[in-house]
């Protein structure tokens, strides 16, 4: 830091423009350019914000090419080892790790409001069974606006408080109730007393008149997927949040527009997109060699999914996490998957050919997840709703984080013009 210039200095045709330099903790630093618009009338052009930083932060830190995810400071192997989900939502939503005393009401107060009100869950009931997951979970959440509205208002601290609290409370009883609507069984209610990965397990996978069998390797596995998901600085679903957050609109409008967000393919689909690619190699009768070789001959149709990220140019600290629990899962639950089997191939291929290592293609946190979601009954439909699930508190802490910054402005980018010049209206008659 004590080595970082001032500013930096742009020449456009006569003019010189002086840019601050805005400094980090860790990581890249940057150059303000607020107002390079007012001062020379040219703006900055980044299609996909690139190299755009929208805000600082002090909530989670990436390294992409060392291979470095931090929540708050702490490296998230450490979290994924010793912490547990709620934790995880504490801190990165009021800053710190809790003491015992913090922890037992926030996990208590969690566990009070996980019910949910029978008209809302006739609502649920009301969605169409071949809906998509992520279409009904979108809408429940906006619809949490008009069912809790002493806590729709983002000025008010105590407001936004409860509504973070109603959020994570009502997130694993909603995607719950959605699963066993999917599946033709009846929603369940949560137990009091029961602990918040165990309660969601139980309403998700239990059958009439049975007991579920849930081995401590599952529980955990839930657990591990959502910290691993549960944050990861300005992606597209979080920058949406952030972005309708700017124009105060409230914490659950905010919410649901980065659950529309993460139903895109291209960001929250990915793990599926695994399992098809796997399932396809299986299918098509030919050997893994086989396919990787189309891949490197950049074959129409043919491309490897679950390798390679935006951020990353390292291995993905979440997949070798995330792998360790796929071997775990399935044996406790005594499961033999084929296409571990292949994606095990697959990775072990690619981490040792010069191809893949020179374009940086390593397995990403998609990698393995679709395979344990599988493993523990989920469908296919099912694995976006469960990365909400876990993005959730993320989202909550960047949206307060943006709330409370008073540098915050609503969102409103620039755009180079490029239509018609000024033009008169012809008749219709005379077109």
């Amino acid at each position: 830091m004590g080595d970082t210039p001032q500013t930096a200095r742009l020449e456009i045709a006569d003019q010189q423009e002086d840019l601050p330099f805005v400094g980090s903790t860790a990581g890249n630093s940057g150059v303000a350019v607020t107002s390079l618009l007012k001062d020379t009338g040219y703006v900055t052009v980044d299609p996909g914000f690139m190299n755009t930083a929208s805000c600082s932060s002090d909530i989670t830190f990436i390294d992409g090419d060392k291979g470095i995810l931090r929540y708050r400071g702490y490296p998230i192997e450490q979290l994924a080892e010793h912490s547990s989900y709620l934790e995880v939502a504490y801190l990165l939503i009021h800053g710190h790790l809790p003491t015992a005393a913090e922890f037992d009401a926030f996990s208590s107060r969690i566990s009070r409001h996980m019910l949910l009100q029978e008209d809302f869950r006739g609502l649920l009931a009301q969605m169409p069974r071949s809906a998509h997951p992520m279409a009904v979970l979108g809408a429940a959440i906006q619809t949490m606006t008009a069912f809790y509205p002493e806590s729709i208002d983002p000025m008010n601290p105590a407001a936004v408080e409860l509504a973070a609290g109603l959020l994570l409370a009502k997130m694993p009883t909603i995607i719950s109730a959605i699963y066993r609507r999917a599946s033709g069984y009846a929603m369940l209610y949560p137990k009091k007393g029961e602990g918040y990965i165990e309660n969601f397990a139980r309403m998700t996978f239990a059958r009439p008149g049975e007991d579920p069998d849930l081995p401590p390797a599952l529980i955990k596995a839930i657990d591990t997927l959502l910290i691993l998901h549960a944050d990861h600085e300005q992606n597209c679903s979080t920058s949406t949040v952030r972005i309708v957050g700017s124009a105060h609109a409230n914490l659950y409008a905010s919410i649901a527009a980065g659950v529309a967000a993460l139903s895109g393919p291209l960001h929250g689909g990915a793990n599926e997109a695994v399992l098809n690619m796997l399932a396809e190699i299986r299918d098509s009768g030919r050997d893994v060699k086989t396919f990787m070789k189309r891949v490197k001959n950049k074959e129409p149709g043919v491309r490897l999914m679950g390798f390679g990220h935006r951020v990353y140019k390292n291995y993905d600290p979440r997949a070798a996490i995330v792998k360790a629990h796929a071997h775990e899962l399935l044996d406790a639950l005594g499961v033999k998957d084929e296409l571990l089997d292949i994606a095990m191939e697959v990775e072990g291929i690619a981490l040792a050919d010069d191809y893949f290592i020179s374009r940086k293609l390593y397995p990403n946190v998609d990698f393995y997840t679709g395979i344990i979601y599988r493993a523990m009954g989920f469908p296919s439909s099912m694995f976006t709703p469960m990365f909400a699930f876990g993005r959730l508190p993320g989202w909550i802490a960047q949206w307060r984080e943006m709330m409370a910054d008073p540098q915050t402005k609503i969102a409103r980018p620039r755009q180079i013009y490029v239509g018609p010049t000024a033009r008169d209206y012809v008749p219709i008659e005379d077109r």
